[in-house]
């Protein structure tokens, strides 16, 4: 991931003809660009919510399952969620890269209120703004 955000970082930087010893992340900030973690993260809720509402193949699909749709969770209060079922991985460096695992996780970290937009517009800006507040609230 190193690698990748140092390329971000120099396309920001030829973007603004920056030089390199100045700092990237107002210039990340002035572009609108998430870092490297974060746009993979937009990347993976952006096909899941796709996958949800119908519009990916049904092989992708298949591989998430609702909590609701699950019948020993439909009593409980997860039941009643949007939220997915995170599928057991063995690996953490290969099972928890797949998709039904890491897609999963990362809707389920989203807050209600954007895993419940209807919109698919709506939902890439508010999911864009939620990520990008993430990952510049700390500098």
């Amino acid at each position: 991931m190193r690698r990748l955000q140092s390329v971000l970082n120099s396309a920001a930087r030829l973007a603004y003809s920056a030089r390199r010893s100045e700092r990237v992340t107002p210039l990340l900030r002035e572009l609108h660009w998430l870092r490297v973690p974060e746009r993979i993260q937009f990347r993976l809720c952006i096909l899941t919510y796709r996958c949800l509402h119908g519009s990916t193949p049904s092989y992708l699909a298949k591989t998430l399952h609702l909590t609701s749709d699950m019948e020993s969770r439909r009593r409980l209060r997860s039941g009643s969620t949007s939220s997915l079922m995170v599928p057991p991985s063995r690996r953490a460096t290969l099972g928890d890269r797949a998709f039904p695992v890491a897609a999963a996780r990362a809707w389920n970290s989203l807050p209600t209120s954007v895993r419940s937009l209807s919109s698919y517009l709506t939902f890439r800006r508010s999911l864009k703004s939620l990520l990008f507040d993430a990952s510049f609230r700390d500098d």
